[in-house]
């Protein structure tokens, strides 16, 4: 059968293009490309404000400066040390062996002298006590009969009908029995110390740092890494912070200096300290001198091993007479140096400006800056994290800088 030939208009119709076919497969591929170079530039330009393109944030510290012809005194050393008491740490451990039987206190309580803070088994002592009352009775029924022998006896030999060995050896009982007595007296005085000992007693007034033990263990007298220890207290009615002094810097302390203690955990809490204690020896392993500052006016804040920064303060110096310029400092974490001159960065409206110094004599954790800062001025200290440069915009971290 022959296939009906195609029509002009059935030709035309086939080249026709299918406009909602069109529609169906999606915009052109430009458009793709558009928005995948938009996302690129915008995910590059978040990446700059991220890192590169972020503000720093700063710490500052202030330069200060002194009132003209003022006296050259401050800082001249600082270390860091702990808190300590007066008496050191009292470790309370028992004299008798026994039980742990109840703690009357617990850790952090402030007790008295003569206070009982730990209560042993006492059962067995109560048995020795009981048991030298009973000796002790003995001996003096004992005592009681030779006596009334003796007193017989006596009577005997003074009619003749005894002997004399007789008497003597009922003398010598007698003597015996007494002393006997007194032996049970010694008894029982020491089964009440050793009754006694079974409730251990504040030696001084102080607060409980810690119990060592736990209720039922056994704690004997003694013994290796005190085994017999059971509570540890310290009297914190002198309390005073110590410091490793290197040998090179002893000229710099003395009996009765001034100092400030600065907590680490707080430090905008300061204490007014005075050098107290100067330690006989040297440690020849690290070269250091053992010094004690005391507190006067301690409170809860400061606690036994608490770090500190220990800072010695120099006596005020004469001013000269014709001194009329002041003195400025700047903090030493603010100086830095680059091929060999030193420069600070002084944050003015948030913005940054290099400034040259030229730098003096140290004054502890202070330097005096002889030329280059008039005082006031807000530096950076520390490390920002970020490269610095001059003029530009920093933000100040949040917080009260340090002076």
């Amino acid at each position: 059968m022959t296939e009906p030939s195609r029509t002009l208009r059935d030709e035309l119709h086939s080249l026709r293009i299918d406009r909602k076919a069109v529609a169906r497969g999606g915009p052109p591929r430009w458009v793709w490309l558009s928005a995948a170079a938009l996302l690129v530039v915008l995910g590059g330009y978040f990446v700059w404000r991220a890192t590169l393109g972020r503000t720093p944030v700063v710490h500052v510290a202030f330069a200060a400066r002194s009132a003209p012809g003022a006296a050259g005194a401050g800082p001249v050393l600082t270390g860091s040390g702990y808190v300590v008491t007066g008496e050191k740490y009292i470790s309370i451990g028992v004299r008798v062996p026994g039980r742990v039987d109840a703690y009357l206190v617990d850790e952090s309580e402030r007790v008295s002298k003569g206070q009982a803070l730990v209560q042993l088994d006492r059962r067995d002592y109560d048995a020795a006590m009981v048991q030298a009352n009973a000796g002790l009775e003995l001996a003096r029924a004992t005592l009681e009969l030779k006596g009334v022998e003796v007193e017989r006896l006596r009577a005997l030999r003074s009619q003749d009908v005894a002997s004399q060995s007789q008497l003597d050896v009922k003398e010598s009982e007698l003597r015996v029995a007494a002393a006997q007595v007194r032996q049970a007296e010694a008894a029982i005085s020491q089964a009440r110390v050793n009754l006694d000992y079974t409730t251990l007693r504040a030696p001084s007034d102080g607060v409980i740092l810690a119990k060592l033990k736990e209720v039922g263990e056994m704690a004997v007298p003694g013994g290796f890494a005190g085994s017999g220890d059971l509570i540890r207290m310290a009297n914190l009615a002198d309390m005073r912070a110590e410091v490793d002094v290197n040998e090179m810097d002893l000229a710099k302390v003395r009996l009765g200096q001034a100092a400030e203690v600065v907590p680490d955990a707080f430090p905008e809490r300061k204490y007014a300290a005075t050098v107290v204690k100067l330690y006989p020896q040297v440690n020849r392993q690290k070269g250091t001198l053992k010094v004690e500052v005391g507190i006067p006016e301690a409170d809860e804040w400061l606690r036994p091993d608490t770090s500190v920064r220990i800072i010695f303060q120099g006596d005020a110096a004469p001013a000269a007479a014709d001194s009329a310029s002041a003195l400025v400092t700047a903090p030493r974490a603010a100086l830095r140096s680059e091929a060999g001159a030193s420069f600070v960065w002084v944050v003015t409206e948030q913005h940054l400006r290099r400034q040259a110094v030229t730098l003096g004599r140290e004054l502890g954790d202070r330097v005096v800056v002889e030329t280059g800062l008039l005082g006031g001025e807000a530096l950076v200290i520390g490390d920002p994290g970020a490269a610095l440069a001059d003029g530009q915009r920093v933000e100040i971290a949040a917080g009260a800088p340090s002076s």
